[in-house]
């Protein structure tokens, strides 16, 4: 991207930027107990930052290019400068050059691969969307192979890798202004309504949910209403119901779904934020 597309973040992007480095509990690793395949090693505090990060940035990618008309795909504010179209298919090559340097896990090439950039940029909107996104959905299983981190490498190409997410969504973001679009960390959060429901109600969703090794979700009840706090260190957030199982936080734009096993009671929860549902396991009351 050329310096003379960089556009001055609004305040309120910078409020919800922000707003999502407070994510607390609220964005997590995706390698959790009971799923599979198994990984060898769940990752550790430090790999769950770079998890989340690449939630942030992978999810906003994905959202600011399904909201531009496929009809403005070639656009470019200067010839200089690369279309929409081209910038998509530009990030999957590149999620998937970045993230085979994470392990063993290596993405199949097909004849449509090694067809010039310049044509690739003009496949369907639709075609590019989902290209990009399943370069995003290989790079997360790379980073939940990786386990702990301890390799300088490593560790390297995961700061190239992330680097690459946040600055291709500035460009992405740029581009939208200047076609009087409003980019996706810039809009407000949807408008949710909160319900009352009585201490009763709510004192079967109190416990501590695994959602990794090492990591927790300590859900209170205080003053008649539910808060969550994680393992990791974070200040508690209270939970606000729109149903009986479904509640939202206001802060940061999340949502969580308590559900039940066979017998009625609380077996569980599932977060859901940036596109991605993670289910946790109740562990105790």
């Amino acid at each position: 991207m050329l310096p003379n597309t960089r556009l001055k973040l609004t305040a309120l992007e910078t409020s919800m930027h922000r707003r999502a480095l407070i994510v607390l509990t609220l964005v997590l690793p995706a390698v959790l107990a009971g799923q599979s395949p198994p990984t060898p090693e769940l990752p550790n505090a430090v790999m769950l930052q770079f998890i989340r990060f690449a939630d942030i940035f992978g999810s906003r990618l994905v959202a600011a290019f399904d909201s531009i008309p496929a009809a403005r795909y070639d656009y470019r504010p200067t010839p200089s400068q690369q279309t929409i179209g081209y910038v998509a298919q530009h990030l999957e090559n590149a999620n998937y050059s970045l993230c085979e340097r994470l392990g063993v896990l290596k993405h199949p090439r097909t004849p449509k691969d090694s067809l010039s950039d310049t044509v690739k940029a003009q496949w369907p909107k639709d075609t590019l969307v989902a290209r990009l996104e399943a370069s995003l959905r290989f790079c997360d299983t790379a980073m939940e192979r990786l386990g702990k981190l301890e390799s300088p490498a490593v560790a390297s190409t995961l700061l190239a890798f992330e680097t690459d997410l946040a600055e291709h969504y500035s460009q992405i973001s740029n581009y939208m202004r200047l076609l009087g679009m409003v980019p996706p960390s810039a809009l407000p959060q949807r408008t949710r309504v909160a319900i009352a429901l009585p201490a009763a109600a709510l004192s079967p969703y109190v416990g501590v949910y695994e959602l990794a090794s090492g990591l927790e979700l300590d859900v209170t009840l205080q003053h008649g209403a539910l808060h969550i706090r994680s393992s990791i260190g974070s200040a508690a957030v209270q939970l606000w119901p729109e149903s009986n199982n479904d509640f939202f936080a206001k802060d940061v734009d999340a949502q969580v779904t308590f559900v039940r096993d066979a017998s009625g009671a609380v077996s569980g929860l599932v977060l859901h934020q940036y596109g991605r549902d993670r289910p946790a396991r109740k562990r105790r009351s």
